[in-house]
């Protein structure tokens, strides 16, 4: 697909982070874009983001509440898709939504693991399903659905347990290579890619937080409170010292720093997305720090999670930065 003008596109996680760029990106070139999320201030903003733009004249976005975790609203959000583009077919189906928790077996509540695990693995795996005939009916169509470098290597850190996430984006990793030959021997016109991006300057933190406790306030509540300072327990920290503003305003301190300290953009990293679904590319790593720790953990699997790998990856990165 070298050219995304006149396309169908659905977009989950449009409203903030990759998402957001992903649905301006595939606007500005003349796509027609149907993105959900569980935001609708969210996703207004995007929209008006795509119409301060100036997109082709003619060019369709239309925004739908979806909980990509939950079948029954991704069929109605389908639905939604086909009665807005007038359409049974669709061209591109992004499964981008995400969030991060649940990192631990022992400190993190089953409710919280399995909600993260439920987003990132099931909502690609719903979507997949709820989507896939629709796509088939299109002459031309591509999958791309969003791992992580989580995908390939499952820690952020020593002391920082990261279990759901990981075995989630490892998930969309194995269900991506093996959907290659399933589609080339049942739909050859329907493509697909796995996208594992590094370090990426988005809202996941802050948000993570909002849609695994269900609290949509920028204010923590004493329960978000509770689950920040196990956080910093677990971490090998004492908290003990810190008042519950102190939690409060280093949780948004770190969520800020996380997005804005990030080596690439989400408008970046949607680019480098986009060109490897025009290039055909199946697998599309973004980022440098995602080339780089592929390239680490290929060279010595055994040794991935030895304290040695911490010590090393880190030095390898500013040697070859």
């Amino acid at each position: 697909m070298k050219d995304f003008a006149g396309k169908i596109a659905v977009v989950t996680g449009g409203g903030t982070g990759m998402g957001r760029e992903l649905v301006r990106q595939l606007v500005a070139e003349g796509c027609n874009v149907a993105m959900c999320d569980v935001s609708a201030k969210n996703m207004a903003e995007t929209k008006r983001l795509c119409e301060a733009d100036g997109p082709p004249q003619g060019t369709k976005v239309s925004a739908h509440l979806a909980d990509v975790s939950i079948e029954d609203q991704l069929l109605k959000f389908r639905d939604e898709v086909a009665k807005e583009m007038d359409t049974d077919k669709i061209h591109l189906l992004f499964n981008n939504a995400g969030v991060g928790g649940g990192g631990s077996l022992f400190t993190d509540t089953r409710a919280n693991w399995e909600r993260t695990f439920n987003i990132c693995w099931g909502g690609v795996y719903l979507g997949v399903r709820t989507f896939l005939p629709m796509l088939v009916k299109a002459s031309e169509a591509h999958i791309i659905n969003t791992s992580s470098v989580n995908g390939f290597y499952a820690s952020i850190g020593q002391n920082t347990p990261h279990t759901a996430y990981s075995a989630a984006k490892f998930a969309v990793k194995g269900f991506t290579e093996a959907l290659m030959t399933d589609l080339k021997v049942n739909a050859p016109h329907v493509k697909c890619s796995v996208v594992m991006p590094g370090h990426i300057g988005t809202d996941i933190v802050a948000n993570s937080r909002k849609v695994i406790s269900g609290n949509d306030s920028d204010e923590p509540t004493a329960e978000d409170i509770m689950f920040i300072r196990r956080r910093i327990k677990a971490a090998g920290q004492d908290d003990s010292q810190l008042t519950d503003a102190m939690v409060a305003g280093l949780s948004k301190m770190m969520a800020d720093g996380f997005r804005d300290n990030a080596p690439m953009t989400a408008a970046q990293a949607s680019k480098v997305i986009l060109d490897g679904v025009k290039a055909g590319t199946w697998r599309i790593l973004v980022g440098d720090d995602a080339h780089r720790l592929d390239e680490f953990v290929r060279k010595d699997p055994a040794g991935a999670y030895d304290v040695d790998f911490f010590t090393l990856f880190p030095s390898a990165q500013g040697a070859t930065s």
